[in-house]
């Protein structure tokens, strides 16, 4: 198995990839990682921490293909293999491919995985570690430069090789659904779907959600939107502009850090689209959508314009779909109709996962 991992600067992909191959370590599986950066450095002895992307692009180019020629040669040997890597790099030569074509095929990989991660949580990490000058707006577009870098690369290298778009994860890391989707192959994979915003200061249903969610991870490779918010910035930008504040307060790694008012209004439009963007891709990676609709206070369900929008789309592109609808009132026929089952329970949607195929899921659809 060979997987080549993207992903912008400010991710420390290195640190997370690690954990991937400690995890593979212990269920049996060795796995040989690759960190393109640290292998160009040790080439270059004399090129300082952080200014490689300095150097002239004839030496990066040059220096860069050494390193993948070493890198297609340990793939012949080892049993699996990650290579930790850019798509594109945008520095002081503006916008650059960090690959090579005719390398990327020889390679072979079998899977290619593009890593993400929320603006603050980047930004913080570079302020604290890599001192790369940025604006948040610089972070959003270079995250989405890698994603669709990546997903080129792949598709153009193969058509029917499988590409993934995979949060880091904000309260706990995505580790084991890197391994699982990498190396149990067979494990369905299925997009989670729930409201968000709507039910923000509920916390009753707020426990009800993340319930849902830890049970749904147990029994699939899951991409899960909650993994990477950032929906709810613009909101507490706009009532801070009202109220005279020219910063907000956000937590990020168990820490409390300021944002300028200003800045993150102006990529609002940005989140919410690649929100819109994303959340579809993330559902047609997958196999299934299993959404869950939680009963508020006064009884109605907490169903959005979102979910009903994922529902819909799952549908359309033939995914199956599951609800899974708490509320006394019965869904609507809309729900209904896109829906492959309906439960009334995480429980007796999970009695029915268990029943239906086991922890693989492997059997055809219904």
């Amino acid at each position: 198995m060979i997987v080549v991992v993207t992903g912008m600067v400010g991710l420390d992909k290195k640190c997370y990839l690690e954990e991937v191959c400690r995890r593979a370590g212990q269920n049996g599986k060795e796995v040989l990682l690759c960190s393109v950066g640290d292998m160009m450095y040790a080439e270059a002895p004399d090129i300082p921490a952080g200014k490689i992307l300095d150097i002239p692009l004839k030496r990066l180019h040059s220096l860069r293909r050494s390193i993948f020629k070493d890198i297609i040669a340990k793939a012949r040997e080892a049993p699996n293999l990650i290579v930790n890597t850019h798509a594109t790099f945008r520095w002081r030569h503006g916008l650059f491919p960090a690959v090579d074509f005719d390398q990327m095929r020889e390679l072979d990989a079998d899977m290619y995985v593009c890593l993400i991660d929320g603006v603050t949580t980047m930004h913080q990490r570079l302020l604290e570690h890599l001192a790369v000058e940025h604006t948040l707006k610089d972070l959003i577009v270079w995250r989405e430069e890698e994603i669709i870098g990546t997903e080129m690369l792949c598709k153009g290298i193969d058509e029917t090789m499988p590409f993934y778009c995979l949060a880091r994860g904000i309260e706990e890391n995505t580790t084991e659904t890197f391994y699982r989707l990498a190396f149990e192959r067979q494990i369905k994979k299925a997009y989670l779907s729930f409201p968000m915003t709507a039910v923000a200061d509920v916390e009753a249903i707020l426990a009800e959600i993340q319930h849902f969610r830890a049970e749904m991870k147990q029994q699939f490779v899951c991409f899960d939107p909650a993994d990477l918010e950032e929906a709810y910035l613009p909101l507490k930008a706009e009532r801070a502009k009202q109220v005279g504040q020219n910063t907000i307060e956000v937590r990020v790694g168990g820490r409390q850090i300021r944002l300028n008012v200003d800045e993150v209004r102006q990529i609002e439009r940005d989140i919410n689209s690649q929100i819109y963007a994303r959340d579809f891709l993330l559902i047609d990676q997958a196999d299934m959508i299993v959404s869950f609709i939680p009963a508020m206070p006064d009884g109605r369900a907490a169903i959005s314009s979102g979910v009903e929008r994922e529902l819909q789309h799952a549908h359309e592109a033939a995914k199956e779909v599951y609800v899974i609808w708490t509320a006394q009132r019965h869904p609507s026929v809309f729900v209904t109709q896109t829906a492959n089952t309906v439960f009334r329970s995480v429980g007796e949607a999970l009695a029915f996962f268990a029943g239906r195929c086991g922890p693989t899921c492997d059997s055809a659809p219904l």
